[in-house]
């Protein structure tokens, strides 16, 4: 590597990520996290390109080392939680995939993207109900749709307990 600083080396391959440059960007990047291991950023952007090259297996562990770093900023944990759990789902490792999407639910209430990717890994192990309320919930809370928002008192009543009858 260069003299260049770690902020430019990172800009850097974020730049070549963003350009289409996939592989390129891996090699600039597993080259980052080699000179830098304790970096929660380029631990994050190391595991978000392997997960963009359908890479699923050798993004998590940059995913897990983000996550135990510190000074993280918020969109960074946010999408860190949200891409490890997506990551461990696609990898059929479900109930890892439930622990850490609730862990970014908890963190971040108000994500609709960890909600839903948490509703999926609920339908894969099974716990149907609980997905079911968390995207009724969701659809009734976020959506624009005007015949959604006609219903959204019964559908809110519903996303609480499915099985009751009006």
């Amino acid at each position: 590597m260069s003299a260049q600083s770690k902020e430019e080396l990172l800009a850097e391959a974020v730049r070549l990520r963003e350009q289409g440059c996939l592989e390129e960007a891996r090699e600039h990047l597993l080259a980052l996290a080699t000179r830098f291991p304790e970096d929660a950023e380029v631990a994050y952007d190391t595991a978000a390109v392997h997960d963009r090259l359908g890479l699923e297996s050798e993004a998590v562990p940059y995913y897990e080392r983000c996550l135990s770093g510190t000074g993280l900023s918020d969109e960074v944990r946010r999408g860190a939680l949200l891409g490890l759990g997506s990551t461990y789902r696609v990898l059929g490792r479900y109930t890892d995939a439930v622990d850490t999407l609730r862990l970014g639910v908890s963190q971040y209430p108000d994500d609709g993207a960890l909600q839903t990717f948490l509703a999926m890994a609920l339908f894969n192990t099974e716990d149907h109900h609980e997905a079911m309320q968390i995207l009724l919930r969701l659809l009734a809370t976020t959506s624009q749709d005007p015949h959604v928002q006609q219903y959204r008192r019964p559908i809110e009543q519903y996303s609480r307990d499915l099985s009751e009858t009006m």
